[in-house]
């Protein structure tokens, strides 16, 4: 099977051992992603809200890379600093998808990178 790293500009450089994303055959592993913002390499959300939207956003810019969208999108795992958070997430989250989501399970971590408090991975299929 063929095995393609997939980067971006439009989405945080990794800040570890590990790439953006990788396409292996038809799918792509999308690595979990923090409210890194790509342009100034911080975390310039204020809150859990701005934080989710750039979570979308640097998946999405992902995604396109790998000339996809979030329709493409059968799986994603969602982590939170604390539960509470989820209704929150969960509707900002849902906006970014049309027709039948994916697969998905959110889990309460005791902390994320950059302590943020959300990350979300995705794994899509062409």
């Amino acid at each position: 099977m063929e095995k393609k790293v997939i980067t971006t500009s439009g989405a945080p450089a990794p800040i570890g051992p590990y790439n953006q994303a990788i396409l292996a055959g038809n799918f792509l592993f999308v690595s979990g992603q923090v409210a890194i913002n790509p342009v100034t390499g911080n975390i310039d959300a204020k809150d859990v809200i701005g934080e989710t939207h750039q979570v979308m956003h640097n998946l999405k810019a992902i995604l396109a890379e790998a000339k996809m969208d979030f329709s493409n999108v059968v799986k994603t795992t969602i982590f939170l600093s604390d539960m509470s958070l989820f209704a929150t997430v969960n509707e900002i989250y849902g906006k970014y998808f049309s027709g039948e989501f994916p697969a998905r399970e959110t889990v309460a971590v005791k902390g994320l990178p950059k302590n943020v408090n959300v990350e979300i991975s995705v794994v899509a299929v062409k």
